[in-house]
């Protein structure tokens, strides 16, 4: 029962810790300010790791490579301490294992941004955050409005994106278990 509490104490602080960390990634990539509040939450949160990840890891290509690596670090740690407790530790299933929890959390966070929107366009779209999270679903939804037409004036673009980031996660989960 202890190594459960421990498992959900470590996933718990993993999953907060590496989503923002691939948030504050994506905020760079689309190139978004998040609301103050929310963005000092972000950067305190996840400064202490990412910036002497800086020192070690500069940004290439206008990215911030370090939230990125410093998420799959928080993974790795997360996996290892959850090997090491209950199977035994082995390097390649610690990176197997770790490749595929990045990857969940990549897809299902651009998930979790998708369904934010949908309800923020039903409940309230001129919340305070839905320009934002607006934002940062952009990028996936804009090729995806070009093909999918508006039926009934209802967009459905970001239910065949929903799909489409499922099957995602399939392919690459699979691949990823061919390597072992």
């Amino acid at each position: 029962m202890l190594n459960s509490i421990l498992t959900l104490v470590v996933d718990t602080v993993a999953a907060i810790l590496g989503g923002v960390l691939l948030l504050r990634f994506w905020m760079q990539v689309v190139r978004v300010r998040p609301p103050s509040a929310l963005g000092q939450f972000i950067f305190q949160l996840t400064d202490w790791l990412v910036r002497p990840l800086r020192r070690l890891l500069p940004g290439v290509g206008g990215y911030d490579w370090a939230s990125l690596i410093a998420a799959f670090l928080v993974i790795l740690l997360a996996v290892g301490i959850q090997l090491a407790l209950f199977i035994g530790f082995s390097v390649e299933l610690l990176v197997l294992m770790s490749l595929i929890r990045f990857f969940e959390w990549v897809f299902y966070g651009f998930m979790g941004l998708l369904i934010i929107e949908a309800i923020f366009s039903w409940v309230n779209p001129h919340a305070p955050l839905a320009p934002f999270i607006r934002a940062l679903n952009d990028p996936l939804l804009r090729p995806l409005r070009k093909v999918v037409p508006l039926i009934g004036g209802i967009d459905l673009s970001p239910l065949v994106a929903l799909i489409l980031l499922r099957i995602a996660l399939m392919v690459v989960t699979s691949l990823i278990m061919s390597l072992a």
